[in-house]
């Protein structure tokens, strides 16, 4: 429960690093529809951050910047240079296996877990889990360029007997 102390908190972004930021901002626009809402170059890395629009349309670019550190649910992206043409990079640890096992997955809801799963079987996109697999049959996982998991769920969920 808030109290008056953090009333005005918020939980704002998470961070994830890629190693190809075209192909990552590309993912996340286009085959789970969120908005870029900005991005800023330093010297040795590139931060994206992105977020679902649900605006319409009608904010301006400069709305949707200076929304990025305002809102919930905001996934920032961040580049290290070179990462994306250096042969040696085998990429991050998703956090799901060792070494590196901690971070889980991000998740977006949905309205119909087994079309977003059908259109993205059309898009190609590489699943952990189908809707078909294991005992949680309305739940799955998809990977995004960098293998970091993303769980797909509608928008009621029962975790098990009690939940209901």
């Amino acid at each position: 429960m808030p109290n008056a102390e953090t009333a005005g908190y918020q939980f704002n972004h998470t961070m994830v690093r890629v190693k190809d930021p075209e192909a990552s901002v590309k993912f996340y626009t286009e085959v789970l529809g969120l908005t870029l809402l900005s991005h800023y170059k330093f010297d040795s890395f590139t931060l994206y951050f992105l977020a679902y629009d649900h605006s319409g349309g009608t904010l301006s670019a400069k709305e949707l910047k200076d929304s990025r550190f305002n809102r919930e649910g905001v996934l920032e992206l961040t580049h290290n240079h070179g990462t994306e043409s250096d042969a040696s990079f085998s990429g991050y640890a998703s956090g799901n296996s060792e070494p590196g096992k901690g971070f889980g997955h991000i998740a977006i809801t949905v309205p119909d877990v087994a079309a977003a799963c059908e259109r993205f079987e059309k898009l190609g996109v590489t699943f952990k889990k189908k809707l078909t697999d294991g005992r949680m049959k309305d739940i799955a996982f998809i990977l995004d360029p960098d293998g970091y998991w993303i769980e797909v769920i509608p928008p009621r969920t029962i975790l098990g007997p009690g939940d209901e």
